[in-house]
């Protein structure tokens, strides 16, 4: 049995979404991985930080870029619990990244609402890691927050 499935880093993106439920920020996480090792992780901060572009993928990227001392991620994957938005979508664009797996589609903010490609060409994306976990988290931080 392989140890560093796509479940196994889903899971440690789904443990940023929580810290990000606790902190009363939507719940979204995500790790980038190179070589089956997490160089960067996070989760939204843009409430903490009164930053707008604090998305989990945003301070993902930055952190994995300063371990790898390069602004290129052609060789990592990104594991997110929810679909990233046009900006970050242009964000992975940027570092070139090589794999993209989120969990839970974003149907009113996500980048495939767009027509024309927003990711690099070569990114390879998969669709559904985690969806019902991520989910999950969703629907209890916007339940909470129309209570």
């Amino acid at each position: 049995m392989e140890l560093f499935t796509d479940a196994y880093f889903m899971r440690e993106a789904l443990k940023e979404a929580r810290k990000a439920l606790a902190l009363g920020e939507v719940p979204v996480g995500a790790v980038v991985v190179c070589q089956n090792k997490i160089i960067g992780r996070a989760h939204n901060q843009t409430e903490q930080l009164t930053d707008s572009t604090a998305h989990a993928e945003m301070l993902a990227i930055t952190a994995a870029s300063n371990y790898l001392g390069s602004k290129y991620l052609n060789e990592c994957a990104l594991y997110v619990t929810l679909e990233p938005c046009v900006m970050c979508a242009g964000a992975l664009h940027w570092v070139q990244l090589h794999q993209l797996i989120f969990g839970a589609a974003d149907v009113q903010r996500g980048y495939s609402l767009v027509a024309s490609p927003l990711l690099h060409p070569r990114t390879e994306v998969k669709k559904g890691v985690g969806e019902a976990e991520s989910k999950v988290l969703l629907q209890e931080f916007f339940k909470k927050l129309r209570t």
